[in-house]
This record gives structure tokens, C-alpha cells and sequence, in this order.
């Protein structure tokens, strides 16, 4: 039987969707060009399981550790679910995280490249990756300073690392259209497709940048316990 909060998630999900569709008309985009994941962090598997049955196939998770714990058993059930990483990621984590994940979003400095060849290399499976931006050029954030990004996207098309685009996450706090607008640019001048940007609280205005992923979690589940 269906509970009041898988069918609010069912509700949100449509909404998520239906909004995505509508920023994307001024572009003359298609809802499809954008890649929903749904961020489930800090989320039990059975609040998960209402998307999945509602069609919603990607997902994202911050960490290795917790992924392992809930993925496995849901990806039984469900074999055609995706996994993105979208959190930092530590060195000594990169051969776990390349057996689990299909998607990895926070690839931002030459030493977890490495890491992350060799362990491909390992698994016999490239996975791809999008390059994260310290857009905001923020000392205590992840991402890879701006001045150093045509550098490391050279090593990663060496490394024969997917480049599946480029990612940031905005200063909290301030207007996130300006940094979305510079990663668009950034991406362009370095001939990237992909713009991993946006969340529950500004998607909207990412899809209406260039937006090819959102990563939507709150907006989708809920606030978090």
C-alpha cells in the first residue's frame, strides 16, 4: 500500500519534471536533454524504491560508504538504476568508487585522476567524469581552481578518462546565475559538452543555463532528518 510520503515523493517527482520541461522551453530544449538525478543521501532504501517503481532511474549519492550499504541490493531489483557520484572523493576510495558508480561528478585535481586511471584500468570500465570547478574560488570547497582547468582536462583526455562535462556548485548564500553562466562559458572555450549544475533550490535557473544534470534531492524527498 502506497503511504502519504511515497506519494508526495510521486508528486514531486512529477513537479520536478514538469518544471524542468518548462525551462526548457525558452531554449527550445527538450526535457530530455536534461538528466534528472534524484539525490538520495541520507535516504533508507524504502524511500527510494517509490521512485524507482515511478520510472525515476538515476540517482545520486554523496558517499562511497553509504552507496554500498543501500545500492547493491536495490540494483538487484532494479538492474537498469544509475549510480552518480556526486560528492567529494577521496584517492584511496577511487577503486571502490569506480566498481559502484557509472557517473562520477567531483574529479578535481591530478592525484585522484591517477587514481581513478588505475583503478579503470583495474576494472576494465571507463567511467565517466565530470570535471568539478571551484567556481567560486572558495578555499574551503573541492573543485579544481579555474586557472589549472585547461591543464587538467588535457590529462583527463590523455588518461582516455570519459569527459562527461563540467561541474560546480555555486557560493551558498549568492545569486547562482552568474556562476552557472561562467561555467557554460567555461565548458564552451574548452570544447565540454556536459554541465553537471543546479539544485533543489536553484535547478530551475540551471536547466534555463545549459544545465545538462541537475542534481535534485530536498525538492524530490523532502528535507532531510
Amino acid at each position: 500500500m502506497e503511504s502519504a510520503s511515497d506519494k508526495h515523493a510521486l508528486e514531486r517527482l512529477g513537479e520536478v519534471r514538469a518544471n524542468i520541461a518548462r525551462m526548457c522551453k525558452p531554449s527550445r530544449r527538450k526535457a530530455e536533454d536534461v538528466t534528472l538525478i534524484a539525490v538520495s543521501k541520507t535516504h533508507p532504501a524504502e524511500r527510494i524504491i517509490p521512485l524507482l517503481e515511478a520510472g525515476q532511474r538515476i540517482f545520486g549519492e554523496n558517499r562511497v560508504q553509504e552507496a554500498q550499504s543501500k545500492w547493491p541490493k536495490l540494483r538487484d531489483e532494479y538492474p537498469d538504476a544509475q549510480l552518480h557520484l556526486i560528492g567529494q572523493l577521496q584517492s584511496n576510495k577511487a577503486e571502490e568508487a569506480v566498481e559502484l558508480f557509472d557517473v562520477i561528478h567531483s574529479l578535481d585535481r591530478p592525484s585522484l585522476l591517477k587514481e581513478l586511471a588505475k583503478a579503470m584500468d583495474k576494472a576494465g570500465r571507463r567511467v565517466p567524469c565530470f570535471v568539478q570547478v571551484n567556481i567560486g574560488d572558495e578555499e574551503q570547497k573541492g573543485g579544481c581552481p579555474i586557472a589549472e582547468l585547461p591543464e587538467l582536462l588535457a590529462k583527463v583526455r590523455e588518461a582516455d578518462i570519459p569527459l562527461a562535462g563540467l561541474m560546480c556548485l555555486p557560493p551558498s548564500g549568492t545569486e547562482p546565475a552568474p556562476f552557472f553562466a561562467f561555467l557554460a562559458k567555461l565548458a564552451k572555450d574548452n570544447g565540454v559538452a556536459g554541465l553537471s549544475m543546479g539544485m533543489s533550490s536553484d535547478y530551475e535557473t540551471a536547466v534555463q543555463l545549459g544545465a545538462s544534470h541537475v542534481r535534485v534531492g530536498t525538492a524530490l524527498f523532502g528535507a532531510r532528518e
